[in-house]
């Protein structure tokens, strides 16, 4: 097939292509999905990323994000039918084989049926999505709320913690070199396609990253389970709350979060302003992560 050129478009363009070979090439950016390794090369070196389900492709449609092409099996070509007229009306090609074909060229049973790929834009820079959320508190009196991410690199718990993120109103996520990507298929299929409306970017060098958050008006509120060995105060997550309402003027809470085992660096947790911690039942030492995200963004997102 001709290469696409600024002066010759793609003869494929808005189509509807029926595929009945694996190894058609014009599948060649839908293979591999379940190798994360290879995967993760073959989208940095092509510039795109892989969104999988009707969900989540609905609201690649709805984003930024460009969709580069969309791959269908013959079956959710018809029931998906208004998916499918919405992505040939981006001028995206729509690849449609059997669920045989579509399994084979991606590299295993793709239930639900409908997988895209989309330009993946260049890295935010943390100080851009700072100046954009840093308008101060809403209408409301709500102080804004942003997520940093330290050593997250469980591709689910990136996911979730994204919807949740996106379901409470977090206006950004600065994720810290260590984290893995959030644009990565298994991220977005969690997230429900959630991380496409959040904005997020990385935060380095870390963690003295951290100073550009706290210059930009924000408390730095470490969710811990225990208090640090240093003097970083320790307050339940009312506490905070009842801080962030108080008299003096802030931009907003940047809730630091880390991995689950490890937890935060002690580096990340002497870079905080608080310690922050969830109230549990005895027994109890700990949440997953994107959960103890979600009791703290909702906790917030009420101050």
């Amino acid at each position: 097939m001709p290469e696409a050129t600024p002066d010759r478009p793609r003869p494929d363009r808005g189509r509807l292509v029926t595929v009945d070979d694996p190894d058609d090439p014009r599948l060649d950016l839908y293979r591999e999905l379940n190798d994360p390794a290879r995967r993760a090369r073959l989208d940095a070196e092509s510039g795109v990323f892989v969104v999988e389900g009707k969900l989540a492709v609905e609201r690649l449609l709805t984003s930024s994000y460009a969709v580069q092409s969309l791959l269908v099996d013959d079956h959710q070509a018809v029931v998906a039918g208004d998916l499918v007229g919405a992505v040939r009306a981006r001028g995206a090609p729509v690849f449609v084989g059997s669920r045989d074909v579509v399994a084979a060229t991606v590299g295993f049973a793709l239930h639900r049926g409908v997988v895209a790929i989309a330009g993946r834009p260049p890295a935010a820079d943390a100080g851009d999505l700072l100046d954009a959320v840093t308008g101060g508190r809403s209408s409301g009196g709500t102080p804004t709320v942003i997520a940093v991410l330290e050593g997250l690199n469980d591709h689910e718990n990136l996911g979730a913690l994204f919807r949740n993120a996106a379901a409470f109103g977090v206006a950004g996520v600065l994720l810290d070199p260590t984290c893995a990507d959030p644009l990565y298929r298994r991220s977005v299929r969690v997230s429900v396609g959630h991380v496409l409306h959040v904005p997020f970017g990385r935060l380095a060098p870390w963690p003295d990253g951290l100073r550009r958050v706290r210059d930009a008006g924000f408390v730095i509120a470490a969710l811990a389970p225990r208090p640090p060995a240093d003097r970083t105060p320790t307050v339940p997550l009312a506490g905070l709350r009842a801080r962030l309402s108080g008299p003096d003027p802030v931009t907003g809470v940047a809730l630091l979060l880390g991995a689950e085992g490890p937890g935060l660096s002690g580096e990340a947790l002497a870079a905080s302003d608080v310690v922050v911690s969830i109230p549990m039942a005895g027994g109890v030492d700990s949440l997953n992560v994107a959960t103890a995200a979600a009791v703290a963004f909702h906790s917030l997102a009420g101050a």
